[in-house]
């Protein structure tokens, strides 16, 4: 006899495994640079096409939207982070800072959130309404995978040596 999917296993977990794959793309991103002898940080300004955010932006986006799911779906309030990262450890510092706070989480606390009413104000499509199941899996994990594919591709297009096994990650 299974058991249903709690909330908690469907988004703190799969969470954690995004945030611990996309460190791994960027160590081997910095690596990448140092190899091949230039300044790591000028990969985080890198950018797949002129009106899309750079790498910075996606790892500090992908860490919002995990830390505000948790947050939106216990109806509790999230850390705040300055934005203000410009070097490889210092979004390290925040993936582990949003991880430590992720595994804060427990069934319990997130236990009842599938129904749980969840309104999003957009700069683009205005107020998105949800309720919790909706806003995990129709909001929140595609944006964390795009966000971690888009970093990724950044780095590939930059020529870092990266493939299918490193976006899977380590445990795949």
């Amino acid at each position: 006899m299974s058991t249903a999917l709690s909330m908690h296993q469907a988004s703190v977990p799969v969470l954690l495994r995004a945030l611990k794959n996309l460190r791994h793309v960027l160590e081997k991103g910095e690596a990448h640079a140092r190899e091949k002898g230039y300044e790591p940080t000028i990969l985080l300004q890198s950018r797949l096409a002129p009106d899309m955010l750079p790498l910075v932006r996606q790892v500090q986006i992908a860490t919002d939207t995990a830390k505000f799911a948790v947050a939106r779906l216990s109806a509790t309030e999230s850390p705040r982070f300055e934005d203000a990262e410009t070097t490889f450890d210092e979004l390290y510092a925040r993936l582990e800072a949003v991880a430590e706070y992720l595994r804060t989480f427990d069934d319990a606390a997130l236990a009842g959130s599938e129904d749980r009413r969840i309104t999003l104000t957009t700069r683009t499509r205005g107020e998105l309404v949800f309720d919790g199941r909706g806003y995990l899996f129709g909001f929140v994990l595609p944006n964390v995978f795009f966000h971690l594919t888009t970093a990724y591709a950044i780095l590939r297009h930059n020529g870092v040596p990266l493939g299918k096994l490193d976006y899977l990650g380590p445990d795949a």
